[in-house]
């Protein structure tokens, strides 16, 4: 069964000035967050943005992708820090979200650096996220493997 999952943005004003907030629908996790474009484009001065959000999906769904195929190995890790740092540019065709990279720092007892490095690839080019963005966004994934 497909699970589908709901947010809602409320905004107001032009583009440039105006400003909305954006709201998770299904869990209620979260509410009112502020966004603008400013936050987007300059500094977010505690608003939110698309990029941040699509930053904090991929670096979790990274994540859970890595452990399940860590897990189905046999070698659970013990610790995972992932940071997905998604840029958003003005390119010719217009403001495009051209690249996601994450950063891994890892500790998985039981498993060589070779075989965690290859999991963590593995699960940047196949967890959802990655999926979704692959062939509009330039993906990356830097590993450090902790002994």
């Amino acid at each position: 069964m497909a699970a589908v999952r709901t947010a809602t943005v409320t905004w107001n004003g032009d583009l440039a000035t105006g400003g909305g907030t954006v709201t998770s629908g299904s869990s209620g996790t979260f509410s009112d967050l502020p966004v603008s474009w400013g936050s987007r484009t300059e500094s977010p001065d505690g608003r939110t943005s698309p990029e941040e959000l699509l930053a904090a999906a991929h670096a979790s769904c990274f994540a859970m992708a890595l452990t399940a195929s860590l897990s189905r190995a046999g070698t659970p890790p013990d610790h995972l820090h992932v940071e997905a740092q998604v840029t958003f540019d003005e390119l010719e065709a217009g403001w495009t979200v051209v690249s996601s990279a994450l950063t891994l720092l890892g500790r998985v007892p039981g498993t060589s650096e070779e075989a965690f490095r290859t999991a963590a690839e593995d699960a940047k080019e196949n967890c959802p996220i990655s999926r979704a963005l692959r062939g509009n966004v330039q993906l990356s994934v830097d590993v450090t493997y902790e002994q």
